[in-house]
């Protein structure tokens, strides 16, 4: 009689439960990365522009509607993205503001990185351990933003050498392909083999140190600040 009880239990439950939401919440990667803010409409974009220009220069939201010759209604709403300024209005507030017209467009303008290498394309690159015998393959690139991505594969053949001098700005993450490899970082070393991975400040001195099985390949991921 128990069992006979659970049992429909268990499926109406099972029936009834809630459907999965679908805005976008369930869709995290679970990265403790800042979220990126959502895409703007034109109009809020450049409500922004008008807002953090009006602010840059210290002017109350009145003083800029007066100079540029709108009601103080309209300058909220176009700061608001609530109305699509006419190309007048738009006009008035960068002679105001004394800024090209095209200002106003350039965050909703802005483009996102983003690098394609196919397989076996990769730009071949010279850096000091080239000359040990390691072989680097640049496999993208960032353009823009606060930091540098250097995303290598790096090979070491039977003619590789040690070399254990690499020394450099900001952090690299190394990931194992292929071979083993016995990888010194400051005064401590590390035995990697495929699958292994190693997370490191590149401004102590690293590199590998005994090149336990070859040929060897491995990830390198080198990120630092942009000057």
């Amino acid at each position: 009689m128990a069992r006979g009880n659970l049992a429909p239990k268990a499926r109406k439950s099972k029936l009834h439960a809630p459907a999965p939401k679908r805005d976008g919440s369930a869709l995290k990667t679970g990265s403790l990365a800042p979220q990126p803010a959502a895409s703007l409409s034109i109009a809020e974009a450049i409500g922004t522009q008008v807002r953090n220009l009006r602010r840059k220069l210290d002017l109350t939201g009145a003083e800029l509607a007066d100079q540029a010759g709108l009601s103080a209604g309209m300058l909220s709403k176009i700061e608001n993205g609530a109305v699509s300024a006419s190309i007048d209005s738009l006009e008035a507030l960068a002679r105001a503001l004394n800024v090209p017209l095209t200002t106003f467009f350039a965050s909703y303008e802005e483009q996102r990185d983003c690098s394609h290498v196919r397989a076996g394309q990769g730009v071949t690159i010279e850096r000091r351990g080239t000359k040990a015998g390691h072989q680097y393959q640049l496999l993208g690139h960032s353009i823009s933003g606060e930091v540098v991505v250097e995303p290598y594969l790096i090979t070491l053949t039977e003619e590789a050498k040690p070399y254990t001098m690499f020394q450099h700005a900001g952090v690299e993450f190394i990931y194992m392909l292929t071979g083993k490899v016995l990888y010194r970082h400051a005064d401590k070393a590390y035995p990697l083999a495929a699958g292994d991975a190693l997370f490191f400040d590149a401004a102590a001195l690293h590199g590998p140190e005994e090149l336990t099985k070859l040929p060897m390949t491995y990830l390198s991921i080198i990120i630092y600040p942009r000057t």
